[in-house]
């Protein structure tokens, strides 16, 4: 919990008291269903939530704002940005139905009423977002087909509506298919953990 108040000291009690209890919640939630690898939950503070939290770097997502977690997997980055952004609507979605009723477990249990989930394929999903926000569930090509039409068009934000996504390594491969803009930024940048020298944010739009 410490490196979190150290790169958002600025946290309300309630939101402190939330992202405090997320240690237990998951080490709850991984002894039912395997979310995050066991090297991984030692490290949640900094590999999962801090991670998520890069995207606020760069973007204070608008109270009303919808935002789509695609393939939340363990409810990352949905679960740490809506205990940030709690006038925000945080839409989470993933194919995997085991993995979304425990997703929601952890929403309800956390009191985060502007946090719905849903077992579907982000292809199949029939509304749209003022964002959609990614951890690395497949490559660029691939998401922004599964995500086409999902977007908003304009938007009321400082960048604008499009897609979010945190991913690692070299992709220069995967970008050179997309006609899309798109900026990239280091997040070494915005953390100093020697796990962040390799991840990347990408907005695309």
């Amino acid at each position: 919990m410490d490196i979190i108040q150290k790169y958002f000291p600025g946290l309300s009690s309630k939101q402190q008291d939330q992202f405090s209890r997320l240690q237990d919640l998951y080490e709850d939630l991984n002894r039912k269903i395997n979310v995050i690898s066991r090297k991984d939950i030692d490290n949640l503070y900094e590999r999962h939530v801090l991670h998520s939290l890069a995207i606020a770097r760069i973007l204070s997502f608008n109270p009303g704002a919808k935002v789509l977690d695609a393939g939340t997997g363990g409810g990352f980055p949905g679960i740490p940005l809506a205990v940030l952004f709690p006038e925000t609507r945080f839409h989470l979605v993933d194919s995997v139905g085991k993995k979304i009723r425990g997703i929601q477990q952890i929403a309800d249990k956390l009191g985060l009423k502007h946090v719905t989930t849903q077992q579907i394929r982000m292809e199949d999903i029939g509304d749209t977002f003022d964002f959609i926000v990614s951890r690395a569930v497949a490559t660029i090509p691939q998401m922004l087909e599964w995500t086409r039409g999902k977007i908003k068009s304009g938007g009321q934000h400082a960048l604008p509506n499009g897609l979010l996504y945190l991913k690692g390594g070299d992709f220069s491969n995967e970008l050179q298919t997309v006609n899309l803009k798109y900026s990239i930024w280091q997040i070494q940048d915005f953390f100093e953990e020697e796990f962040f020298q390799t991840k990347k944010l990408i907005h695309l739009w």
